[in-house]
């Protein structure tokens, strides 16, 4: 997988740009010039929100309607283009042909994005942590998104009811319809998000011991309210109903949901202890790269298509030994690096670079 090129009109800060790439490609510059929202251009053609967490229309450059985004790109032998066009929301087009969603271009184009963002999937709350494994899982089944759209109507759907019978319990009785329909969609959304980090976990735990040089070693798993492990879909479902049955007093008390997938966490240990309560910096920035390696590796063993590997300010803050274990994990990989001094890259790796200004190209 390769794209070839990228052309840019009223998107964040950039008013029009077009670059070609090659197998590596270095973006570099001073602070607040463009440098991510490059990044997030391409990142956008994987089907996927952007990873800084704003809506579409935030997208489109200030002053303007819309933005437009165009990539012409290899996958396998063959040779594709697609369109993005952003106004309230994204609209995708595939070799001309217009998409029902732009989450469909994800069938086309995997990616794995590295910013220093994502630090808060270590620091922050299970929220970050769900929403990786959710990602990821994305890129690799193409109903996965369906079925946590699923779930979530029926969560909205079951909190409002948990809203209106403290007013009218009357319909105390129609809880049982919803806690099926959770029970039915969150089964399944427990089930891929166990076997997911059970198939993660062997390639992150070799990153992380090349990263700390065999001295410390990473565990993960899902928590719940019960445990996840071994256990079929049909079995998850039914020990999803008693849950959902055995809170029902405190749901019904807080007027919301407090047990299914949506209150599940991703446990990161090293050498047994919360990564979060217990790491250091360093430790906590070695468990996401770990996380997006093993990641990306697992996404090119599943796939058999090598992932666009988006490194966004990370490579400048680490030493020259860990720029030199992350890029030689992806050697194969087309590869976009971020940074504001681009000989910090190229002493190990020889690139096209690209030094950007006000969102333009120098």
């Amino acid at each position: 997988m390769k794209i070839k090129s990228i052309d840019i009109e009223n998107f964040r800060n950039i008013e029009k740009i077009h670059l070609d790439f090659e197998d590596v490609n270095i973006i570099y510059g001073e602070n607040a010039q463009g440098k991510t929202n490059l990044i997030e251009a391409i990142y956008l053609f994987t089907g996927s929100k952007s990873f800084r967490g704003v809506r579409d229309k935030e997208l489109v450059r200030f002053g303007e309607e819309q933005a437009r985004l165009k990539i012409s790109f290899e996958n396998g032998e063959r040779e594709q283009n697609a369109e993005l066009l952003i106004k309230k929301r994204r609209e995708a087009t595939l070799n001309g042909v217009k998409k029902k969603s732009a989450t469909q271009l994800g069938e086309e184009l995997k990616a794995v994005i590295f910013s220093p963002i994502h630090l808060s999937m270590v620091k922050d709350g299970p929220i970050e942590r769900r929403k990786f494994v959710d990602g990821a899982l994305c890129q690799l089944k193409s109903n996965y998104r369906n079925i946590l759209k699923e779930y979530n109507r029926s969560l909205a759907q079951r909190n409002m009811l948990l809203k209106d019978i403290s007013k009218n319990q009357s319909l105390y009785d129609m809880l049982y319809i919803w806690d099926k329909n959770l029970a039915h969609s969150g089964a399944k959304i427990i089930y891929q998000r166990s076997k997911y980090i059970e198939a993660l976990l062997p390639y992150a735990r070799e990153v992380f011991s090349g990263l700390s040089k065999g001295k410390e070693e990473l565990d993960l798993y899902m928590q719940g309210d019960f445990d996840y492990q071994n256990l079929e879909v049909s079995e998850i479902e039914k020990k999803l109903m008693f849950s959902l049955d055995d809170h029902r007093s405190d749901d019904i008390l807080n007027r919301i949901t407090t047990t299914g997938p949506h209150r599940d966490d991703m446990a990161i240990l090293i050498n047994g202890k919360s990564a979060r309560n217990f790491g250091s910096q360093g430790q906590q920035r070695s468990c996401v790269l770990a996380l997006k390696l093993a990641e990306a590796s697992l996404l090119r063993e599943m796939t058999e298509e090598e992932p666009l590997a988006l490194l966004d300010d990370v490579m400048s803050e680490l030493d020259i030994s860990r720029q030199d274990y992350i890029l030689n994990h992806i050697k194969d990989w087309q590869v976009f690096i971020t940074c504001c001094d681009a000989n910090t890259v190229l002493r190990l790796k020889q690139g096209k670079t690209f030094q950007i200004s006000g969102g333009g190209l120098l």
